[in-house]
C-alpha cells in the first residue's frame, strides 16, 4: 500500500471515528465509557476535558510502549484529528438530535459501529494504532486473545472508574462498553482479515531508516 493510499485510509478512519463518537453523544442516551472516565478526572482536577484526554493518551501510550506496542505517526494523527474532526462538524452542525427514544437508540447503535468500522480502516493504514486500540492490540497479543474481549474488558474498567469518579453515565454507556469490542471485531470478520497481523510502521522504524540514510550518505561521500 503505498503512502497516498495509506494517509487516506488513516484519516477516512479517524473521520469516521470521530462522527461515531458524535453520533452517540447526540444520542443522548450516556457518553461512552472513555468520556465518562475523563469527565469524572476533570470533577477532581482542575484540567479541562481535552487536557486530560492528552494526558490519559499519553499515559496510554506509554504503557503501550512497555507492552511492546510501539506509537507510529498513526497514533499521533489519532490523537489529535478525531478532535479536529469533532470541532469541525459541530461547528456546522451536521448532526442533531432526534426526538424519540428509538430514533435515538437506532443512533447509538448505528454510531458504534461506524466506530468499529473506523478502526478497522484507520488500523489498516498500518501507521500505528491509537492509543487505546493500541492498548487493545497490546492486550490481545499478549494474552492470545480475539480483540473484543480485552476492547470490553478496557472499556467496562474505566466505566467503573469513571463511575467512581462521577462521570455521567447512561444506558448508552452501558451499550458502548459491550459493543464496540464486537463492532471491531464483526468489521474485521467481514473483511476476513486479523488486526493482530497487521504490520505497522512506527516512529522507531522511521528513525531507523533515517539513521541508515545518513550513514550511507556519510559512506558515499
Amino acid at each position: 500500500m503505498s503512502w497516498v493510499r495509506k494517509g487516506a485510509v488513516l484519516f477516512l478512519g479517524l473521520f469516521l471515528y470521530a462522527v461515531g463518537i458524535l453520533l452517540t453523544i447526540h444520542a443522548g442516551l450516556g457518553v461512552a465509557p472513555w468520556d465518562a472516565f475523563h469527565l469524572g478526572i476533570v470533577k477532581h482536577s482542575s484540567l479541562t476535558l481535552g487536557q486530560t484526554s492528552q494526558l490519559v493518551g499519553l499515559f496510554i501510550i506509554i504503557l503501550c510502549a512497555l507492552l511492546g506496542e510501539t506509537p507510529g505517526w498513526g497514533t499521533l494523527a489519532n490523537m489529535y484529528f478525531i478532535g479536529f474532526f469533532i470541532d469541525i462538524i459541530e461547528r456546522f452542525g451536521l448532526i442533531g438530535s432526534p426526538g424519540s427514544f428509538l430514533a435515538r437508540a437506532l443512533m447509538l447503535i448505528l454510531g458504534i459501529c461506524l466506530m468499529g468500522w473506523a478502526t478497522y480502516f484507520y488500523l489498516s493504514a498500518g501507521l500505528g494504532s491509537g492509543p487505546r486500540d493500541g492498548l487493545m492490540l497490546a492486550l490481545s497479543r499478549r494474552l492470545k486473545m480475539k480483540v473484543a474481549i480485552p476492547r470490553t474488558t478496557i472499556e467496562v474498567t474505566v466505566l467503573v472508574i469513571g463511575y467512581l469518579l462521577g462521570g455521567p453515565l447512561g444506558i448508552g454507556t452501558l451499550l458502548i462498553a459491550f459493543l464496540v469490542g464486537p463492532s471491531i471485531q464483526l468489521a474485521y470478520s467481514i473483511m476476513r482479515q486479523d488486526p493482530r497481523e497487521v504490520k505497522h510502521r512506527t516512529l522507531l522504524d522511521d528513525y531507523q531508516v533515517l539513521v541508515r540514510s545518513r550513514k550511507e550518505l556519510k559512506e558515499a561521500k
